[in-house]
């Protein structure tokens, strides 16, 4: 938790990842991409604050101690959601794998959940592999990859006939959380592969299902709100926008922050570090701290210290069933709604 001029901030880091990118893991023949993927990542480390950028060794496998310290007894979190990215035609184990997370979030119970993931393009075996994670694994959600490469196909859509058995599956398991990737390509995938169209798609047809659209669909930011903002049951998940803009580019995570509040509003965004590219300690702190920077953008939402607090913890932690103590709780607020957009009231 957080603590800021006598307000207390319940954290849950809902999008980061333990990674294994060393050059031990890379697949022979495939070295060129397993290597640009990752340097591509630490290029993205270099729009935070430069007292927190690594080495490129220690970005490409940080240990589980450097996690614990730079997320729990550094970085304020209380609660965080492994999202796992395969990218086997790279990395021999797997970039970042649901069974790796799985394994470090029981040595420390409490701490973590596993989300788990799925390709449509894996059919019956990769059915049978998701209800055996959610067995095994306890997975509350899904983190999906539709970029990704495989034997030739550079990616799929979540309107592909294949991906709603897959959807319709993570209902009948109990899954209700689907965060998909869609924004900021890496090297050496397609920008196009993570167009958003595809969301409004797959939401207007499983009601029941929350889509947290990881980046919010940067570059597209005006695609993706016109979108979220008639489907409620599309979320915005704050990753790569605090840690890759509000630093670096503070006027326009300005225009971001308030397109997403005014369309998609406070009850339907979450925080996410993206851990290791970034560390969650001076994105929470910077955040609880931010305001627009002038009139100039008067006419989004105002931020109150209400809206933090759901943006930074109690929207997700309403999504996965995390108890938060009283004291960290809101008065008469419905974190995580639906439908909370709404129109500016000029003073």
């Amino acid at each position: 938790m957080y603590g800021k001029d006598g307000e207390k901030y319940f954290v849950v880091d809902s999008h980061m990842h333990f990674w294994d990118a060393s050059p031990e893991n890379w697949v022979p023949g495939a070295e060129q991409y397993a290597k640009g993927w990752i340097e591509c990542f630490h290029a993205y480390q270099g729009l935070g604050p430069p007292e927190t950028h690594w080495t490129i060794e220690k970005f490409r496998k940080y240990s589980e101690d450097d996690l614990m310290k730079d997320v729990f007894e550094d970085g304020y979190v209380d609660v965080a959601v492994f999202q796992p990215t395969y990218l086997k035609e790279w990395y021999k184990e797997g970039f970042n794998t649901t069974e790796r997370n799985a394994a470090l979030g029981d040595k420390h119970p409490g701490k973590f959940i596993a989300n788990t993931r799925w390709d449509p393009r894996d059919g019956e075996d990769g059915l049978k592999a998701l209800r055996h994670n959610v067995e095994r694994f306890g997975s509350k959600g899904v983190k999906l990859y539709t970029a990704e490469w495989r034997d030739g196909s550079r990616g799929w859509k979540l309107s592909d006939p294949e991906a709603y058995r897959y959807l319709e599956a993570c209902q009948e398991l109990g899954i209700k959380n689907i965060h998909v990737h869609k924004g900021p390509t890496i090297w050496p995938l397609d920008k196009d592969a993570f167009d958003v169209s595809d969301i409004d798609h797959a939401a207007t047809d499983h009601p029941d299902l929350n889509f947290i659209v990881e980046h919010v669909g940067l570059p597209r930011i005006e695609d993706f709100c016109f979108m979220a903002t008639q489907e409620p049951n599309v979320y915005a998940g704050l990753s790569v926008v605090i840690g890759g803009l509000m630093h670096a580019r503070p006027r326009f995570f300005a225009k971001v922050m308030g397109e997403l509040l005014f369309w998609v509003g406070e009850d339907k965004m979450t925080f996410g570090s993206d851990y290791g590219i970034w560390e969650p300690r001076w994105q929470i702190e910077g955040f609880v701290d931010w305001d627009y920077p002038s009139d100039e953008y008067s006419d989004y939402p105002r931020v109150t210290t209400a809206t933090k607090k759901k943006i930074l913890g109690l929207n997700a932690a309403k999504l996965y069933d995390i108890e938060v103590p009283a004291e960290y709780r809101l008065e008469d607020a419905s974190p995580a709604a639906q439908d909370d957009a709404h129109l500016v009231e000029q003073g």
